[in-house]
């Protein structure tokens, strides 16, 4: 299966930007809290909690060996994809071959179920 990565620049820039927004939640909590807004001050502690989580993964994503993917693209064999690996099932192997017409892992041209070549790129389908 082929899997567009995220390139590491966006996603560091996803970890400042996560940063930035947890700022953003500590400085709308402290505001809305001093001018005696009450409840509205929970907006900011959501802000907070996001903005932490973004910068988790964006940061995780830039510096890791093998990033998580968005489309697919790049071969397994060069860099495997984690989304892969924790939601595939292992039974099924090749799920996208699995039931009628389905489509080619390399170019995405919709092959036959009993197709050997793809009809567009000419290469072999996994079985």
């Amino acid at each position: 299966m082929k899997s567009i990565k995220m390139g590491r620049e966006p996603s560091f820039m996803g970890g400042i930007m996560g940063i930035v927004a947890a700022l953003f939640g500590l400085f709308w909590t402290f505001a809305v809290i001093s001018s005696g807004g009450g409840v509205f001050g929970l907006f900011g502690l959501i802000f907070v909690g996001i903005g932490i989580l973004n910068a988790v993964r964006g940061f995780r994503n830039a510096f890791s060996k093998n990033r998580r993917s968005e489309f697919d693209i790049v071969d397994e064999t060069e860099e495997p994809d984690p989304w892969n690996e924790r939601f595939s099932s292992p039974a099924s192997g090749n799920e996208y071959m699995s039931v009628g017409n389905s489509f080619c892992p390399y170019c995405g041209n919709e092959v036959k179920k009993e197709f050997e070549f793809c009809n567009n790129c000419g290469r072999k389908l996994p079985r």
